[in-house]
C-alpha cells in the first residue's frame, strides 16, 4: 500500500511515494520521455512504535508533502505517532532525516495512538494539522522553521459520549484558511472547524453527515464553494455548499454514482 504525490522538484520532475506497509519513503525522478527512473532516495521512518499493537506493529508511512519552497519533505507516520521531516536537496532528488542536522527537531510527536494519517498546512506555513486516524482527533503545531514544531492543540472529532467504531480519514483547509474540515469513517461525517487565523487554533462548528458510508476522502473545489464526499462503501459522491461566512455545509442534493470512490482531484484546463 503506498500514498503517491506528484511533487515539482528543481529543475526536473519528480515523485514522492510514502509506502504504508513498508514504512519508508521513496524519490523517483521523471525522465524526459515521462518514465520514472532509477529511485534517487529511499528512507525508512524510524521511532518507537505506538500503543496500538494491531495498527501500530511498524513504521507506517501514510502521507507525504513537500513544502512550497522545496526545502523540506513531510511523512505521517501512523505507525510511529510522528511526522517526520526530511532536507530535500531539489537538484539531487534525495531526502536526509533533519535530525542529523544541526539543530532541528526530526519530527512532531502526537499523543500515543494517535495515528497520524494526513496533514494540512495554512497557507503562511504557520500552522499544521495532523489527523489522528486512530484516535479520531486533529493536533494543532505551531512552526518555529521548516524543522521546528509545537503542538498547541488537540481537539475531537466525534462528540462525547460516542462509541461505535470509527476511523478518521481526510483532513483539507478551506482556500480561504478560516475553515478546515475532517471526515469521519464509522461516523460517516464532515467535522467543519472554524480557524483563529492569529492563533491558527480550532472552533468546532458542526459536524454533518456525508449521506454515504465511509468517506474515506473528499475535496473543495478550486473556489472553495463546493465540497465533495466520497462515500466508499456506498458508491457516491455528495455535493455540498459551503457557506462562505461560516463554513458550514448544506446538500445540494447532487449525488453522483461511483463505484467505490477512495480519490477526487481537480484538474485545471486552460
Amino acid at each position: 500500500m503506498a500514498a503517491v504525490t506528484a511533487i515539482p522538484l528543481l529543475p526536473a520532475l519528480g515523485y514522492f511515494v510514502a509506502n504504508y506497509s513498508s514504512g519508508n519513503v521513496v524519490v523517483y525522478p521523471i525522465l524526459p520521455d515521462g518514465k520514472l527512473g532509477a529511485h534517487t532516495a529511499l528512507v525508512t521512518d524510524r521511532g518507537k512504535l505506538g500503543p496500538d499493537t494491531k495498527r501500530q506493529d511498524g513504521p507506517h508511512a501514510h502521507w507525504i508533502g513537500v513544502s512550497e519552497n522545496n526545502e523540506a519533505v513531510y511523512v505521517a507516520d501512523l505507525g510511529l505517532d510522528q511526522v517526520f521531516s526530511y532536507k530535500l536537496d531539489p537538484a539531487k532528488g534525495t531526502i536526509v532525516p533533519s535530525i542529523e542536522l544541526d539543530g532541528p527537531s526530526t519530527s512532531a510527536d502526537v499523543r500515543p495512538g494517535t495515528g497520524p494519517r494526513h496533514v494540512a498546512f495554512s497557507k503562511d506555513r504557520k500552522f499544521m494539522y495532523v489527523l489522528g486516524e486512530l484516535e479520531s482527533t486533529v493536533t494543532v503545531f505551531a512552526s518555529g522553521g521548516p524543522y521546528k514544531f509545537q503542538a498547541i492543540q488537540n481537539i475531537p472529532m466525534l462528540p462525547a459520549g460516542f462509541s461505535g467504531r470509527n476511523d478518521a480519514a481526510e483532513i483539507e483547509l478551506h482556500p480561504s484558511g478560516r475553515f478546515l474540515y475532517a471526515s469521519n469513517r464509522g461516523k460517516d461525517s464532515i467535522v467543519v472547524y472554524a480557524v483563529d487565523p492569529k492563533s491558527g487554533k480550532l472552533t468546532l462548528v458542526e459536524d454533518v453527515p456525508t449521506g454515504g458510508k465511509e468517506p474515506r476522502h473528499f475535496a473543495l473545489d478550486p473556489t472553495g464553494k463546493f465540497l465533495l464526499a466520497e462515500n466508499q462503501n456506498s458508491n457516491s459522491i455528495v455535493e455540498f455548499l459551503i457557506d462562505q461566512a461560516t463554513g458550514k455545509l448544506t446538500p445540494t442534493g447532487e449525488t453522483l454514482r461511483v463505484p467505490s470512490p477512495i480519490c477526487l482531484v481537480f484538474l485545471s484546463v486552460d
